[in-house]
């Protein structure tokens, strides 16, 4: 009964994140300022985003740093960053001071992040990152898969957040889906008795989103790629519109 009385107060407002590295992707393909990317976060704003995430990559090949810090003067909902936990990318977030930064693997030849933090092997320099970090009032959550373990490893270090990789879900054929939802669901109930907040990206679109809405004490939820790709024929602050409908109705 305990069980079931938290997870039905555990169903508070999910907010969305609003990535937009996929602008600058479609900028940086010819250089110059277009599209802009300051309007098109505050046009996801206009259509009901509540943060605006953006990964400034070490090969800096969509995100600059003239964007961040643009950005972070220009919008008036958090931002926040995700970022490797390479020294040199540490100090510029230092010296940005996002309202949150998300600790992500990199690797210089993969398309996008393919998949969690390992907390357990990097621990050290994970948790000078995270120290160097909330040093500055920065929160940080690691993006970490589905895996008991790596979240106690981030519990261990102590971040704010856990940000749950729902690549795996995403990706999954329909018969599998349920065992991968049923990870995630696991992982979430976990982070939050460890006193961990819950958010969860990678992969996420208008037709797999509300699952993952679904998933006791989820706070955010930060979707790019779908976004992005809808806004080219309907517009940023409709296709935000939409995705949020979905994460309401949910």
């Amino acid at each position: 009964m305990i069980e079931a009385f938290s997870l039905m107060n555990s169903k508070s407002r999910v907010k969305l994140g609003l990535n937009i590295d996929h602008v600058a992707t479609v900028r940086q393909a010819r250089g110059g300022e277009e599209p802009h990317l300051i309007q098109a976060a505050l046009d996801g704003i206009k259509g009901g985003a509540e943060g605006i995430t953006v990964h400034l990559r070490e090969d800096r090949r969509h995100i600059q740093d003239q964007d961040v810090f643009e950005l972070r003067k220009s919008i008036s909902v958090p931002l926040n960053l995700e970022m490797s936990v390479n020294s040199d990318i540490v100090k510029v977030a230092r010296k940005l001071r996002p309202a949150k930064a998300c600790l992500v693997p990199e690797r210089r030849k993969e398309l996008t992040t393919e998949g969690g933090l390992d907390v357990i092997a990097g621990k050290r320099r994970i948790s000078e990152a995270i120290y160097l970090l909330q040093e500055k009032g920065v929160m940080v959550s690691l993006f970490v898969d589905p895996i008991p373990e790596q979240i106690q490893a981030a519990f261990d270090i102590d971040c704010d957040f856990v940000e749950l990789h729902t690549g795996c879900y995403a990706n999954a054929k329909r018969k599998k889906r349920p065992i991968e939802l049923k990870r995630l669901r696991e992982a979430a109930l976990l982070a939050h008795r460890l006193g961990l907040g819950v958010h969860a990206g990678h992969g996420l679109n208008y037709e797999n989103v509300k699952a993952i809405v679904k998933l006791p004490f989820m706070e955010e939820l930060n979707i790019g790629h779908a976004i992005v790709s809808r806004a080219i024929f309907v517009g940023m602050k409709a296709a935000v519109q939409k995705m949020c409908r979905l994460i309401e109705t949910a």
